[in-house]
């Protein structure tokens, strides 16, 4: 296993570096480290075991009369080996449960929520991510009839989410032809993909409503919008603006490219979906498949029920970022998440203050690249025709 080769002389000075680095931002010299705890030995000493930890890989040095800062193997080994557990403080517990806790919204508007908390407890970028999904289906359809020109269409989907959709008629209906509507889309359509209703099928929908066969058009066009929204992901980010106070993003070119990246969203949404293993995942620096976040890590975490991931919560910073405090943010809020909606995890348990999480060191492998990924409302349905629309 890699870092067998470090002492505990070495270790010890690496970890001390590493916690330095994401505090001030600055090299390290070896004056500094004779100053901190654990570090006993001459500066000799010191010197020469930063000469070998960088010769090793380890440490970079910035420039020749500068002192050592973490490379993203030292960033590797100090996530894998040597960070301790963050303690939440009792207001940062009490914030979670608070706003979380409160909320009684959509999934996408929790997740939302969860993000902002991320940004404002790390002070680095929230993201919120509904992942792509290839075989969303509705599983059932139901509706409540308002009067002959109005309905509100009920789709009930394989993720366990709910979609309501008001339908308006341009000719009146009444309840009879409404229900018929609805169990020809169970007989006919429940459990397909979109992409797996087709021409055929919608001969067989229209063939079982009879007169109310123009219905059926627009309706399935409201059943398209309803599953795009899963199948095309969505990703929502919060505190950017965070990013600008890091000098890793001075560099207005590389942050114009990061920023274009999340604009468009399709490799994050592509990263982040395959974890499936409800594990929290690091990405430090080029471990990400994503070329813009060389400079930057990506902590995240799903949100899953009965094996599914509903979503993800995830926080984007610089390689330096604090990623103790961030693990543990991420892991509480996940947790809370799983409280609001009812994961049914066994391990999902309540947020107590001084709870613990990810456990204190010795974490080899479980925040490594392999398991991360590397290894890794709705919009108008778009009705038209005889029904007057969707909303």
């Amino acid at each position: 296993m890699y870092g067998d080769e470090l002492s505990e002389r070495k270790k010890s000075i690496l970890k001390a570096i590493v916690e330095s680095h994401i505090e001030c931002g600055e090299p390290v010299g070896s004056k500094s480290l004779l100053l901190m705890p654990g570090i006993n030995c001459s500066s000799a000493t010191v010197r020469n075991e930063m000469a070998e930890l960088e010769e090793m890989g380890y440490l970079e040095q910035p420039h020749t009369s500068s002192g050592r800062v973490p490379s993203q193997l030292g960033y590797r080994f100090y996530v894998d080996q040597l960070i301790e557990h963050y303690n939440m403080t009792n207001s940062e517990i009490t914030q979670i449960n608070r706003v979380l806790k409160s909320k009684t919204a959509e999934l996408d508007q929790i997740l939302l929520t969860a993000s902002k908390l991320a940004s404002a407890m790390t002070n680095y970028t929230g993201l919120a991510v509904q992942p792509k999904r290839t075989s969303v289906t509705v599983t059932r359809f139901s509706y409540s009839y308002i009067d002959p020109r109005n309905f509100v269409l009920i789709m009930i989907t394989s993720l366990g989410t709910v979609s309501s959709k008001h339908i308006r008629l341009d000719e009146g209906r009444d309840e009879d032809s409404v229900s018929r509507l609805c169990d020809a889309l169970n007989d006919y359509a429940a459990g397909l993909s979109a992409d797996a209703i087709n021409l055929a099928v919608m001969i067989k929908l229209e063939s079982a409503v009879g007169d109310d066969a123009p219905l059926i058009g627009p309706i399935i066009k409201t059943v398209y919008s309803v599953l795009s929204e899963y199948d095309g992901g969505e990703l929502q980010l919060s505190g950017i603006s965070h990013l600008l106070e890091y000098p890793e993003y001075s560099d207005t070119d590389e942050l114009s490219g990061l920023l274009g990246t999340l604009e468009r969203k399709d490799e994050i949404l592509r990263l982040v979906s395959e974890n499936e293993s409800g594990d929290v995942s690091v990405l430090i620096g080029s471990e990400s498949p994503v070329k813009v976040m060389s400079n930057s890590s990506l902590v995240f975490k799903p949100v899953m029920r009965d094996g599914r991931v509903l979503g993800v919560i995830g926080v984007l910073g610089p390689r330096r970022m604090d990623y103790a405090k961030v693990l543990e943010t991420v892991e509480k809020l996940c947790e809370s998440i799983g409280e609001v909606i009812g994961t049914g995890s066994e391990d999902s348990r309540a947020l107590n203050p001084g709870s613990s999480g990810a456990g204190s060191g010795g974490n080899a492998g479980i925040y490594g690249a392999a398991d991360s990924g590397k290894t890794a409302g709705a919009p108008p349905g778009g009705a038209g025709g005889t029904p007057g629309g969707a909303e």
